[in-house]
This record gives structure tokens, C-alpha cells and sequence, in this order.
């Protein structure tokens, strides 16, 4: 077989593994999981497929580098920003605080850049674009009809988890906010292709289909956000369609199903109407939204050039967390304010230049992706399909990217990547000046920046495996049992640099010590070994603290200094998070273990003030303290 065949085997390879990549990651819970409280199941499993699919990636583009006979390299300018967003990634994780979960996201952006290059140069013809976006569009679809089959038979579950989202349609997803994100997408990829692509009748009418699928998904969310960004997405579509002569016709058609939609729908999406109002019961997590944003101006604020590092807004919140917000929200909810935070000015400059610089390219190649004229109109267009479709799947994210967090799901970005490389791609039909011919020196540059990303990745992707096989079988077994603490610790052999697991195995220590068998004091000094261990791991996380403190209350009245080492502790958990009421409850807990029960009595009370639904726990405890204040004075008269 000579080089030409086997360089098209590999342009092929590479394409199928796109097509797995971008298949499986919304399939796959969107690329991620939702963290718990306790377990140890931090779904971050759910991305290692995608990042092995991706090493497959490489190894195809490094082979193609060698074996094409004419090899050339497709370098538009948002590549420069790409790779310098990259490097200062890198640099930023090199002085993160918290090193742990830096990593994880310098290694998603690094895939997603991998894969933005390896489809921009190896994926740009016209087949290949045609054939991602198909592949999409049928995956949306099936996606939301189990989204829609969820919301109408009341289907309680996301595969085998129970979905913590009842009454709404979040397909394969564990957010429905994230399945609007996703679909929002494609929709417009979706109708482009409808209305201008060159394609048969029968593909136009699964398109159909497919588009009336997609928009029932995208409803059956009940996301506010999609919804909205959905809408004005639509508005720019039909504007864009109204203003190209030849498709004012498909637009008025277009305007007057989705009015007869609108009409016939709306009166029956009952709980859509009440999120919109503002009415739902139990939406704290939306109501909360605005405070959020405000926390995350606050670190931004204060770190406004650099911001405090990848992934670092969640180990930072506390110290900056409002009073009306006592959930862990892990992102800001917001995709710009959380660059700010964690990335400052020049992250948030390189992303906007990456913005610009598309947009610069698209009005580049406008007038070359329209289509060729017949003696009337232009004829329809593929190429200008694409491109509006791909164009308004990504106004509609930067839209939603204001209420929620959705580029931080992999699925998600991985669209959105694609949509931009495959955007990106189409300056080679307006000019030659950015394909460079790849001399031997150019293709061993290539090769070891491939091998390097190469062995990096698949050596994370291994010891995330392990980790994530340990830490799921920690989950399964009971709480704070020693098969669970068996489990903590055989993850934290594998990743030594996880501060979640660290304090998971002081919590299990603690609880074991807190049962009162003889071991007690051994029991919650090795609580305090991992405890200690989580205070260097993760500097901002106040927990350690509390545990610590808890387990010296414990053990001290063998010692004969009951309460008196361990305010410190408590007192440097408050300065991390002054306003967590779990922080003050511990603490009041400290305080009726010292006798103080004046002091106890004010803890309990904001804790109870700082929760926004009924703590019962402090409210026991302040029956308790008033009990035993009442003994305290009845005994001093």
C-alpha cells in the first residue's frame, strides 16, 4: 500500500474518532459528573474516554505528518491565540494553589485545543464538515427524545442515576441547562441545512424532524437561559435569512412555524412559564445566581490581572461566599465571570481575541461560502449553510454563557470547538497565504510537541483511571466504613495530590472515633494526619480546619486540656469561611464542648440564620445550651 493510501486511512481514522469523541461525550453524562457531598464519586471518569479517543487523534495526525507526501499546515491567527492560551494555562497551573483540580483543566484544555489544530488541518473539506455536522444533528435529536420521553412519562432517571432535576428533561445529561446548552448548539446547524443545504429530500426531510425534536428538547429543559438565548438566536438567524434575497422565502416560512409552534406549545409548558415568572418551588439554586456573580466579581476584584488560577473559583469561594448562598456551587454560573476569576484580564483578552479573531475570519470568507450565482439567485449552498448554522450555534452559547456554566461541560465545548475549527478552516477558500509547507524542520517541531502531548496525556489518562476506579468503589461501599477507608486510601496512593480525598478519609477517621471504641485517640489522631494533609493540599479550604479542631476537642480531656489548643483551628476555619453556616455550627459545637455556652448559644444562632431552610440540627443544640445555661444559673444561686 503506498503513502497516499494509507495518509487517506488515517485522514479517515481521524475522522472516526472525532465522530466517537463528539458522540460519546454528551452520551457520557456530558463529559462529567456531578460531584457528592460524600462518596468520593467525583464523575471525573466520565472524561477519560474522550481524552483516550484523543490520543488516537494524535497518533493518526503524527503519522500524516510523515506520510503525506506534500504536507502543509493550515494556520490561520486564532491558532497563535489557541496555543497562547494554552501556554498560559500552563504557567497559571504551575502557581495554583490548589494543584489538583488546575490539572485536571489544564489537561480538558489541552485536548480541546489538540482537537480544534487536528480538526482544522486534517478535517477541513467539504465531506468531512458535511458529515460532523450530520452526525450531531442525529445525536441531538435522539438525546432530545429522551429528553421529551423523560418530561412526558415522568421518567425519573438519567440512564441508571436518579436525576436531581424531577419534572424536567435533561436527556443524557445531568443538568438540563446543560442539554439546552447542547442542543442550542446544533439547532441552528440543524435548519441551515434544511433550508440552504445541497442535499437530498429525504435528508431534508429527517432534518425536519430532527429540528422539531431538537426545539421540543430544548423546551422540555425548562432552562431559562436556553430558552431565551434560543430565542434570540432564532431572531439573528431569520434576520441573517431575510436579508440574502434568495432565502427570504425559506425565512418567512421558517418565522411563521416556529409563531405556529410558539402558539400551539406555549399554553401547555406549564412549568417553563412558572421558571420564567420566577415561580417555581424550590429553585434556590437559580435564585441564588445573582450572588454568586457577585462572589466571583469579588475574587476577580481582588486578583484583576492574573485571577487565582485554573479551576480555583470553587476553592476560593468560601472566603468570598455571601450569606444567602450555604451550597458548594463549584462554578460561578456564569462562563465570563468565571474566566475572570480564574484566569483575569489576560485570560479573559486571549478569549476574546480568539472571538474576534473568528468573527474576522468568517467576515473574511463571507462573499466565498455563499454560493455560486445562476442567471437568477444564488444556488443553494453547503458551505453557506454551515456556516450560518455554525455561527448561530455559537451566538447562542456566548448568550447562555452569561446565566450558566455550560462551556465548562465537555459536550458542550467540544461543539463549540468544533464549530470554531471547522469555521476556522474555511479561510482556505478566500486565500493560500495561511497554509505553510511542512519542511523537515517544521514536522520535527510537530512530532515532539505531538509525542510530548502524547505521553502527558496517556499518563494522566492512566492514573486517572486508577484514581477514578478507586474512588468509585469508595462510593459504593458504606459510609465511613473500613472498606470505604480501605478504598479513600488506595486513591490517595494513586493521586496523592487530591485534597477531596484527604479530607474524605479524616472525615472517616473522625466518624470512626466519634463511635467511642477503645482506639478512639488513635482513631482521630490519624483523622488529624489527613486532615493535615488536606490543609497543604488545599490552602483555602476550611473543612481541614474544622475536622482538626473536632478531633483535638475530642482527644484533649485524655490530655487534660479540654478546648484549650483547638480555637485556633476553629478560629482559622471562620477566616476562611465567615459566613458558612456549617462553619458556625461546628464551632458552636466547640463552644459546648468548652463550657462556654454563651458563645455557643450566638453560634447556633447565625447558623441557623445563615440557612435557608430549617436547620434542625442547631435548633437541637440550642435546646441543649439553654437547658444547660439554665442548670448554670439555677446552680450558682
Amino acid at each position: 500500500m503506498d503513502r497516499e493510501k494509507l495518509d487517506g486511512w488515517c485522514e479517515k481514522g481521524i475522522l472516526g474518532l472525532v465522530l466517537a469523541i463528539l458522540t460519546a461525550a454528551p452520551l457520557l453524562f456530558g463529559g462529567t459528573g456531578e460531584p457528592v457531598v460524600f462518596g468520593g464519586a467525583t464523575g471525573a471518569w466520565h472524561f477519560l474516554p474522550l481524552q483516550a479517543l484523543t490520543l488516537g487523534v494524535i497518533i493518526l495526525w503524527g503519522a500524516r505528518i510523515w506520510l503525506a507526501p506534500r504536507a502543509k499546515f493550515l494556520w490561520p491567527p486564532i491558532c497563535w491565540v489557541v496555543l497562547a492560551f494554552v501556554i498560559y494555562a500552563g504557567i497559571r497551573y504551575a502557581q495554583a494553589e490548589v494543584e489538583y483540580p488546575a490539572r485536571l483543566e489544564l489537561i480538558q484544555i489541552t485536548v480541546y485545543a489538540l482537537l480544534f489544530l487536528a480538526i482544522l488541518n486534517n478535517l477541513h473539506g467539504q465531506w468531512a464538515t458535511q458529515i460532523i455536522s450530520l452526525t450531531l444533528v442525529a445525536t441531538a435529536m435522539v438525546i432530545a427524545f429522551y429528553a421529551i420521553y423523560q418530561c412526558v412519562m415522568k421518567y425519573p432517571r438519567v440512564w441508571n442515576v436518579a436525576s436531581p432535576y424531577p419534572g424536567r428533561g435533561s436527556g443524557t445529561f445531568i443538568n438540563p441547562n446543560n442539554l439546552a446548552a447542547y442542543l442550542e448548539l446544533i439547532l441552528p446547524a440543524t435548519i441551515c441545512f434544511l433550508l440552504a443545504g445541497r442535499l437530498g429530500q429525504i435528508t431534508k426531510v429527517a432534518l425536519g424532524y430532527a429540528a422539531l425534536v431538537i426545539l421540543g428538547g430544548i423546551g422540555v429543559s425548562a432552562s431559562r437561559g436556553g430558552c431565551l438565548s434560543t430565542a434570540l438566536m432564532l431572531i439573528v438567524l431569520c434576520g441573517v435569512l431575510l436579508s440574502q434575497r434568495n432565502y427570504r422565502l425559506q425565512a418567512g416560512l421558517l418565522l411563521l412555524v416556529l409563531g405556529g409552534i410558539g402558539w400551539l406549545v406555549w399554553p401547555r409548558m406549564s412549568m417553563l412559564q412558572a421558571r420564567l415568572t420566577g415561580a417555581s418551588a424550590g429553585n434556590y439554586a437559580g435564585d441564588t445566581r445573582w450572588y454568586i456573580w457577585r462572589a466571583a466579581f469579588d475574587i476577580w476584584r481582588d486578583h484583576p490581572v492574573w485571577g487565582v488560577g485554573p479551576a480555583q473559583f470553587d476553592a476560593w469561594f468560601p472566603a468570598y461566599r455571601p450569606v444567602e448562598v450555604q451550597m458548594r456551587p463549584l462554578l460561578a454560573h456564569n462562563d465570563y465571570l468565571n474566566t475572570l476569576a480564574d484566569y483575569g484580564l489576560v485570560g479573559a483578552v486571549l478569549v476574546a481575541a480568539a472571538v474576534v479573531l473568528l468573527g474576522a475570519g468568517v467576515v473574511g470568507t463571507w462573499r466565498h461560502v455563499r454560493g455560486a450565482r445562476d442567471d437568477f439567485a444564488r444556488k443553494q449552498s453547503s458551505k453557506f449553510a454551515f456556516t450560518l448554522g455554525a455561527l448561530g450555534g455559537l451566538l447562542a452559547i456566548l448568550i447562555h454563557a452569561f446565566l450558566d456554566y455550560n462551556l465548562h461541560v465537555p459536550a458542550v465545548a467540544l461543539v463549540a470547538v468544533t464549530w470554531m475549527a471547522l469555521l476556522s478552516s474555511q479561510w482556505r477558500f478566500a486565500t493560500e497565504r495561511f497554509w505553510y509547507t511542512a519542511g523537515i524542520p517544521l514536522r520535527l517541531v510537530a512530532t515532539l510537541v505531538l509525542l510530548a502531548s502524547l505521553a502527558g496525556l496517556a499518563k494522566a489518562g492512566w492514573r486517572g483511571a486508577q484514581e477514578s476506579a478507586a474512588l468509585d468503589l469508595a462510593g459504593q461501599q458504606p459510609a465511613f466504613s473500613h472498606a470505604q477507608i480501605a478504598a479513600f486510601q488506595k486513591a490517595a496512593a494513586v493521586e496523592p495530590a487530591n485534597p477531596e480525598t484527604a479530607f474524605y478519609l479524616g472525615e472517616c477517621y473522625r466518624r470512626k472515633s466519634f463511635e467511642g471504641s477503645d482506639e478512639y485517640p488513635q482513631l482521630a489522631r490519624q483523622a488529624m494526619d489527613w486532615y493535615r494533609r488536606g490543609m497543604v493540599l488545599n490552602p483555602q479550604g476550611g473543612n481541614n480546619w474544622l475536622g482538626y479542631g473536632q478531633c483535638v476537642d475530642w482527644v484533649a480531656p485524655q490530655a487534660g486540656a479540654r478546648g484549650e489548643d483547638s480555637l485556633p483551628y476553629f478560629q482559622r476555619a471562620l477566616e476562611l469561611d465567615p459566613n458558612g453556616q456549617f462553619t458556625s455550627f461546628i464551632l458552636g459545637w466547640h463552644y459546648v464542648n468548652a463550657g462556654d455556652y454563651a458563645a455557643a448559644r450566638t453560634c447556633f444562632e447565625r447558623a441557623r440564620s445563615l440557612t435557608w431552610n430549617t436547620n434542625e440540627e442547631a435548633r437541637e443544640y440550642l435546646g441543649v445550651v439553654d437547658r444547660r445555661m439554665r442548670e448554670a444559673a439555677g446552680s450558682e444561686k
